[in-house]
């Protein structure tokens, strides 16, 4: 576990109060990064607080501002805001219980895990898990770190909890406002049917560690050819042209196709299965304006003869 807890205090239900601290669940692995450099000399661009008039200052001359006019500013010291009283900065109480699915993907911001502080606070602790995992509920609250208040939601996870921040209501952008231009027509039900057969042959318990980041490797291997080239300049291979409505390749052919790669098989054959169904399900069923099949007649003939 980390040396230090980046928040420590108590989630509190009604008279209840579990003292516990919360990790950072994720972490940033992006291998490749990048420094401004001087072209001319080859040293890196260094940045300096400066203001204008005066030049560079030290950095304990620095305080916080709020501007609350043009050019006029409120100064506040570090101790100043860290004097701001709100109670969720040392306790999230939780004020609302709501089924997971409830809270709508783009709410969720960032994962936290949750322990709790001490042997005191285990059973209290295991309590609550157990309570949510019974409920199917997430519990709602807000807690207040590094300067700002968040919307957060508790919920169960193996032996422990998880946190997660939310944004809240507007800073998500309404998805209609993109979206309202997508017509509102059925999809063709035979390519409907293809794409799932698609989907179905490619399904798969997730697995995490079946993807990479190819990005950083290709970033890598761009460094190495650099330094090959020794200063010269690398040419990219064009970019392949991005489909358009006066170029898409023909929807059909393409799951067709899709569906013939190896492994498709079984795919193909429960695709086919089911197309067929549908006309022999619609066929037996006799209309009231239409007269009766030959081929209901025929084993009866056969039966005469």
């Amino acid at each position: 576990m980390p040396a230090r807890a980046y928040w420590q205090g108590q989630i509190r239900l009604a008279l209840v109060s579990i003292p516990v601290e919360i990790y950072p669940a994720t972490r940033s692995t992006a291998a490749v990064t990048f420094r401004q450099i001087h072209e001319p000399s080859g040293k890196p661009i260094k940045y300096e607080k400066v203001v204008p008039g005066i030049g560079p200052v030290d950095t304990d001359e620095i305080m916080k501002g709020f501007e609350v006019g043009k050019g006029d500013y409120v100064l506040l010291s570090p101790e100043e805001i860290d004097a701001v009283k709100l109670e969720s900065k040392k306790t999230l109480e939780l004020t609302q219980f709501v089924d997971a699915g409830d809270i709508d993907v783009l709410y969720y911001e960032k994962p936290y895990f949750v322990v709790p502080a001490d042997d005191l606070a285990e059973e209290a602790y295991i309590v609550l898990r157990e309570a949510l995992k019974r409920s199917r509920k997430v519990g709602l609250g807000q807690l207040a770190m590094r300067g700002r208040e968040y919307v957060v939601s508790l919920k169960p996870c193996g032996k422990g909890m998880v946190l997660e921040t939310l944004r809240y209501a507007d800073e998500v952008n309404r998805a209609q406002t993109y979206f309202r231009e997508i017509g509102s027509t059925a999809p063709d039900a035979e390519l409907l049917e293809l794409a799932e057969t698609l989907i179905e042959k490619k399904a798969k318990p997730f697995d995490p560690t079946r993807f990479a980041d190819h990005y950083t490797d290709a970033v890598k291997q761009l460094v190495a050819r650099k330094q090959k080239a020794k200063g010269r300049k690398i040419t990219a291979e064009p970019d392949e042209p991005r489909p358009s409505g006066a170029n898409v390749v023909d929807l059909m052919a393409a799951l067709k196709k899709s569906l013939e790669k190896p492994g498709a098989a079984g795919s193909r054959s429960r695709a086919k299965t089911s197309a067929a169904a549908k006309p022999a399900a619609a066929k037996s069923a006799p209309s009231k304006s239409t007269p009766s099949k030959p081929t209901a007649k025929k084993p009866a003939a056969r039966k005469r003869a």
